[in-house]
């Protein structure tokens, strides 16, 4: 399974700010779709946010349009998940994903994704 790599988690102070990152292999360039998604404890995995890297537009979980924001770098095919305002339900497992959507719906469905992250935990302190 092809992997990208996800990074900036770790222990985050409540009210702080929070970017992550996610460089895709070079292989999966054809996968033209990056998303986030995030694993409470105890929870299923949850769509964050997705954006078509060539044209940038984005999409958000109804949840979480106001607290997220996603971007992306076209020249190192890098994408980032920004939030602010961090609070102790954050705390999670974010996973970015490389993929094909072929309709508005898919982008918010796991199914969509060919390639995943490892993860990288984010807990969120008082």
């Amino acid at each position: 399974q092809v992997q990208s790599v996800d990074s900036g988690g770790g222990l985050v102070q409540a009210g702080g700010p929070l970017r992550l990152s996610c460089a895709a292999p070079e292989r999966t360039f054809g996968f033209y779709a990056s998303a986030w998604f995030r694993q409470a404890p105890g929870k299923e995995r949850r769509f964050v946010a997705a954006i078509n890297r060539p044209s940038g537009r984005t999409y958000y979980a109804v949840s979480e349009k106001d607290r997220f924001t996603i971007t992306r770098e076209i020249a190192t095919n890098t994408v980032y998940l920004q939030k602010n305002n961090l609070r102790h339900e954050d705390t999670a497992v974010y996973y970015c994903a490389g993929g094909r959507p072929r309709s508005i719906s898919d982008y918010y469905r796991e199914a969509a994704y060919g390639y995943w992250g490892q993860g990288t935990q984010v807990t969120i302190s008082s």
